[in-house]
């Protein structure tokens, strides 16, 4: 017998537990709405990305006097969810990790969320590739960047 559509709607309506360390509040503007009059979907892709640059400011992998052609990764791919519709007024903010480090790429997962409830309206996975935008080729993580982002999110350290 199919499930009716209350019981998908909490399955997906989930609440976030503060996996996060990293949180960047943000505001739903009037002009990111679309005519239904909820958050655009892809304006869920533009507070994911303000987000991730503020992650990496926040650890020291970036400063606010470099270049953008200095971040020294590209976004290689994305996965995202909507869970539910976020509109005007929503008090959100958007969570930021790194799930994993590879030889030239980083594992981020990133959340919109109501900042007052919990609520998830949206989660994804981006895989963001470290780049030598001079030499235009990719390139292994810097080890410092390791070791930022180990130190924040709290990794273990296996020796």
């Amino acid at each position: 017998m199919p499930r009716p559509y209350f019981y998908l709607t909490k399955r997906y309506n989930r609440r976030m537990n503060n996996d996060f360390h990293f949180y960047h509040p943000t505001e739903v503007r009037y002009g990111d709405l679309d005519p239904q009059g909820h958050l655009n979907n892809a304006k869920h892709l533009t507070y994911f990305e303000q987000a991730r640059v503020q992650y990496v400011v926040n650890l020291g992998m970036f400063g606010r006097d470099q270049s953008f052609m200095e971040i020294g990764f590209i976004v290689a791919d994305i996965h995202i969810t909507y869970h539910a519709p976020v509109h005007w007024g929503d008090p959100i903010t958007v969570g930021v990790r790194t799930a994993k480090i590879g030889n030239k790429s980083m594992v981020m997962e990133q959340a919109i969320i109501n900042s007052e409830t919990g609520e998830v309206y949206s989660s994804g996975t981006v895989i963001a590739v470290t780049y030598d935008y001079a030499a235009k080729q990719t390139i292994s993580v810097p080890q410092e960047w390791r070791e930022k982002v180990t130190k924040f999110e709290g990794w273990k350290v296996e020796e």
